[in-house]
């Protein structure tokens, strides 16, 4: 019978044969290409250059995977490129880990209980600046947990179980934190060596995030070591070092210097630590790395797999075991591509940041609500963030292939671009003195702040779209409104003043054999001290490290954001706009392109645009405008009529409107652009124009700035 039925099925869905097909070479595909193109210059319009300095060629083809080594590498071998379990997502799935940041530990509680419920399996806090700092708040502005006495670790974990993961960025430090956790969970009788995760602290990324450090390197590090001891011996599968990317990528960094910087970083922490007499290995088990996400989609996938390949080599040249040769990466979207602006657009942004992130392998993961840029997020943008990675894992089953893009000649190609550059700078960052001596020279700001004018400069000429923002606006948009700035008494701090022989005992812990501080502190901590109080005995009048500038946190698109609400701002203070008229010039299919064009490149600024079907004749348009009591005219129409029709259109503009800005719709061959100029038109709309600087202008001239 079964025979029978395969025999039927055979002659129903005969077999698939390629034979009649004769194999393309890349050069008689070149050939086509260059056809297609109709005398287009192949290298420019085809192959597309990165933030990354990277080429990005229009195809790719097995002649790539020659220049690559170790291709028969499996997934859970070799330099883990393919990831660091051979069943991927299938034995180890990546963890759910919604932020949350409500500033009262009892508020981030319930908002913790509620994410577990809906599907998340791990969490993540995020302290406030006052809790990372060591310090205890007498008002909360900013949002993230607040933390200061062993009743505050208490209530955030009231009701929670010892085994949920849990992910935290402790700050400069990890002792207090760490030891907070480890006094509230044995006083409700869990065991801390079930706690899995990262609660680790980033010495370096918060000096080059603050620029400030209160407390030196060298006491941080003692710090770092008496907690990676202690970590190691009473719970091993909690990280205590956590070192982040996010750094520099918030702060416009490319992939490359991102992943550069923060394995520097790593390397800084495996010299300092081994110089307090603790192994490599011992280390490396206590190092997470996070990585922030950006919209890139085969770069990020790349990022991630060239991520574990540095490790494994950084770690190999430590003398690290195999298994400590494995980098745990923890993921999260990144703010810097989010905008204000058509906010929802932001929903698609995170989907296709996750979806690289899985991709491209990693332990946990962290939607940011697509709200995260503007007001504190809700349960309605936590709940969507939350069922992006819900459905990832149940609807789109990405829990089951195991490294999807292994074998993408495009993508290993990609990650091995990748990994060779980000070694590069490593190598050059170590021969300079280290990621504390760059960063004490600002060449890592320098060399940051760089890409981020370049990413400022092709939104500004629209060579990068920014939905709602620098292309396609939403005139009626009514923006998400952040909460009133308020600053309202958080609580009042009951400190418990420690004794003389209190303070003596921590002092020496710190002092002491690695892997006492922990313990002191948790005892002191019993007796109802906090964060500040011990903060201050810790430092006891020590100096801290030299400022810095520092890698300030910036948004791609925050400069046109500005150029808008600086519109709005002076709208509803003195109830005008810049009118913008629109000189249409013949018959509707004459001028509407360029009229549709010109009208949504001045409604970035949020400008009033006046419409209208066009006119016969100049005159006819010089009084239209006149009468519109306009600020600025765009003259419209096609390349063939402007010899004829710009030079008297602007010249009579400019004569009965002297104040008025006459801009033209179209880009002025070299020729052409002097005398047109010399006619009274200021400026030239087209695809090429410096948007932000042609809007910025007319701001100028209008006396909003």
């Amino acid at each position: 019978m079964e025979t029978e039925e395969k025999n039927v099925a055979e002659k129903a869905f005969p077999a698939v044969q390629f034979t009649e097909f004769e194999p393309t070479t890349y050069e008689a595909w070149k050939e086509e290409a260059i056809v297609s193109l109709k005398g287009g210059d192949f290298q420019k319009k085809l192959f597309t250059k990165t933030f990354e300095n990277i080429t990005l060629e229009p195809i790719y083809t097995p002649a790539h995977m020659e220049k690559i080594p170790a291709l028969e590498e499996t997934p859970g071998t070799g330099s883990f490129r393919r990831g660091i379990h051979a069943a991927g997502y299938r034995s180890h799935p990546w963890r759910i880990a919604q932020e949350i940041g409500l500033t009262l530990p009892e508020e981030a509680n319930s908002a913790a209980k509620l994410e577990l419920e809906k599907g998340a399996t791990a969490l993540r806090f995020a302290l406030n600046g006052a809790t990372l700092a060591g310090e205890n708040p007498s008002w909360v502005k900013e949002t993230g947990v607040s933390i200061t006495t062993l009743e505050d670790m208490e209530k955030l974990l009231s009701g929670m179980d010892a085994d949920i993961p849990l992910y935290v960025y402790a700050g400069a430090s990890a002792a207090s934190v760490v030891s907070l956790l480890a006094a509230a969970m044995t006083k409700k009788g869990d065991l801390i060596k079930h706690t899995v995760g990262c609660v680790g602290a980033d010495p370096l990324g918060y000096w080059a995030q603050e620029g400030q450090l209160g407390i030196s390197l060298d006491q941080l590090y003692d710090e770092a070591a008496h907690c990676v001891i202690w970590a190691g011996k009473n719970t091993p599968a909690l990280r205590t070092l956590l070192v982040r990317g996010g750094v520099y990528h918030e702060g416009g960094a490319n992939s490359v210097q991102e992943l550069a910087y923060a394995f520097s970083t790593a390397i800084a922490y495996m010299n300092a630590l081994r110089q307090r007499g603790l192994t490599a290995d011992q280390i490396a088990s206590q190092i997470m790395v996070e990585v922030h996400l950006g919209s890139n989609y085969f770069m990020e996938i790349a990022k991630l797999r060239a991520a574990r390949m540095l490790w494994s080599q950084i770690a190999a040249a430590f003398g690290c075991s195999e298994e400590n040769r494995k980098l745990h990466l923890l993921a999260r979207t990144a703010a810097f591509n989010k905008t204000v602006y058509d906010p929802y657009v932001n929903m698609l942004r995170t989907t296709t940041e996750a979806f690289s992130a899985v991709v491209g392998g990693i332990e946990a993961l962290t939607v940011a609500p697509f709200d995260e840029v503007i007001r504190p997020s809700d349960t309605f943008s936590r709940r969507i963030s939350r069922n992006i990675q819900i459905m990832l894992q149940g609807e789109c089953h990405l829990l089951q292939p195991v490294d999807p893009a292994g074998g993408s000649w495009y993508v290993e190609t990609l990650t091995q671009q990748l990994a060779e550059a980000a070694w590069k700078l490593i190598q050059e960052t170590e021969e300079a003195g280290g990621v504390e001596a760059a960063l004490k020279t600002g060449k890592i700001q320098q060399d940051i702040n760089a890409v981020l004018q370049e990413r400022f400069k092709k939104l500004d000429r629209r060579a990068d779209v920014a939905v709602g923002n620098n292309m396609y606006p939403n005139p009626g948009e009514e923006l998400l409104l952040p909460p009133e700035e308020t600053q309202q008494p958080l609580r009042s701090i009951k400190e418990a003043i420690l004794t003389q022989e209190q303070k003596a005992a921590l002092l020496q812990a710190a002092a002491g054999t690695a892997g006492d501080l922990p313990p002191a502190l948790m005892d002191v901590f019993y007796c109802g001290a906090s964060l500040g109080e011990i903060r201050e005995v810790l430092n006891d009048g020590m100096p801290g490290e030299t400022d810095i500038v520092p890698i300030s946190r910036h948004r791609w698109t925050e400069q046109f954001e500005e150029l808008r609400q600086r519109t709005e701002r002076y709208k509803a203070k003195t109830g005008e706009n810049v009118k913008v008229f629109l000189a249409n010039m013949g018959p509707i299919p004459q001028h509407k392109a360029r009229a549709d064009f010109s009208r949504g490149f001045l409604e970035v600024a949020a400008f009033e645009v006046l419409k209208n079907d066009g006119f016969p004749s100049v005159e006819e348009a010089v009084a239209a405008a006149k009468e519109s009591g306009a600020d600025v005219t765009v003259i419209c129409s096609t390349d063939a009529t402007y010899p004829e029709l710009v030079p008297p259109l602007a010249k009579q503009l400019k004569e009965v409107c002297p104040k008025m800005s006459v801009l033209l719709a179209g880009a002025a061959p070299p020729e052409l652009e002097p005398v047109y100029r010399e006619a009274g038109v200021d400026d030239f709309v087209h695809v090429r124009a410096n948007c932000r600087k042609i809007l910025q202008a007319i701001q100028e001239a209008k006396g909003m700035i």
